[in-house]
């Protein structure tokens, strides 16, 4: 048990004005109606709460892409932020920035620092990562305005999404396609629609599989291994976590998937999606937390297809699932996440002081 500390739960303004300029708010002042804040706003409430239980002081900050809320940062006297943001002023591309501004700051936070951040977005660079680390990622394209950056030798089915997105943006049943007209279409939309490169990769059939992982660089933990279970989806439907089927709750999409614990997985599998999803998870560095995620080919082979820094913390999501399978309550899994991170810091200063002395 850490001494109690002053937390700020650091989360991001998602295109609603109703979010400006909130800072010491209760959540439930904030929008209602964005899904995706929906899921954000029960994963810093259960936080506060968890931290609250921890003995910590937790409270809100919101960055609402106003320079004031940046500069207000540098002042907000916490100890530690929890690191819950995703965008800045709504640019899902600028978590990066954010925390290089929390380093600038000096302001020790938990999650991914700026250089695991850049990796993992950029889907193409994580991919030649884990390549270059022997981690077996599907063969891949990509495609800017007519111009091909990198291709494998791929073939049909290909998968077509925006490089640079998170959170499914971009994905829908139209992304997985046959022939070469579908794919120039879809490339077209990626770019009309978010002005970004197309990541074109060959489609891996198989069981949808998520490592979580808790722990630092050197000593990491693989969880419990959870599953998306797309089976019921309408057939003609692709087996893919598209936005429909993670954020929008009203479909049929939604309503016929569902994330548990995967079963019916022999030892010698399960050891090689945990061993994979660890593999992952260094090659691209993240730290204290992220979740990877895999696809099980019926032949048995484990494909990474990304690596997620900072995923949701809520406690019915997928790496709160896995806490729990591994015995941990909600409250013990945060508590770890704050360790982690003050740990690391604890460690640099102890070092910059031992140089400093030398």
């Amino acid at each position: 048990m850490t001494k109690p500390l002053k937390i700020a739960i650091l989360y991001d303004n998602w295109e609603d004005p109703a979010f400006a300029n909130v800072v010491d708010q209760e959540p439930e002042q904030g929008t209602k109606n964005c899904s995706k804040a929906k899921k954000e706003l029960e994963d810093r409430e259960e936080i506060s709460e968890a931290l609250e239980k921890l003995g910590h002081e937790p409270f809100y900050y919101v960055l609402d892409g106003n320079a004031q809320s940046l500069l207000s940062l540098a002042k907000c006297g916490a100890d530690l932020v929890f690191n819950l943001t995703e965008s800045y002023a709504g640019d899902d591309t600028k978590d990066t920035n954010v925390a290089a501004y929390l380093d600038l700051l000096g302001l020790p936070y938990t999650g991914a620092g700026p250089h695991a951040c850049l990796l993992a977005q950029d889907k193409a660079l994580a991919k030649k990562l884990f390549a270059f680390h022997g981690i077996r990622s599907p063969y891949f394209a990509t495609s800017y305005r007519g111009k091909i950056d990198h291709a494998h030798d791929i073939k049909f089915p290909l998968i077509v999404k925006p490089l640079w997105e998170d959170g499914s943006i971009g994905i829908d049943a139209g992304a997985v396609v046959d022939s070469i007209k579908e794919m120039m279409e879809r490339i077209e939309y990626i770019q009309d629609e978010f002005d970004c490169p197309a990541l074109i990769e060959e489609y891996i059939e198989g069981r949808e599989i998520y490592g979580a992982i808790l722990g630092s660089y050197e000593y990491a933990e693989s969880l419990p291994l959870v599953e998306l279970d797309l089976s019921k989806l309408p057939k003609g439907t692709p087996k893919i976590a598209s936005y429909e089927v993670k954020f929008e709750k009203d479909t049929q999409a939604h309503k016929l998937t569902k994330s548990a614990i995967a079963k019916n997985l022999d030892e010698e599998t399960a050891t090689k999606l945990a061993d994979t999803a660890l593999a992952a998870y260094r090659a691209v560095k993240l730290r204290d937390y992220g979740r990877i995620d895999m696809r099980l080919s019926p032949n048995g082979d484990v494909y990474v297809i990304e690596a997620n820094p900072n995923p949701w913390l809520a406690s019915q999501h997928e790496f709160a699932m896995a806490a729990k399978e591994s015995g941990r309550s909600y409250t013990k899994l945060i508590g770890e996440i704050v360790d982690l991170a003050l740990r690391r810091y604890t460690a640099k200063t102890n070092s910059v002081a031992a140089t400093q002395n030398s």
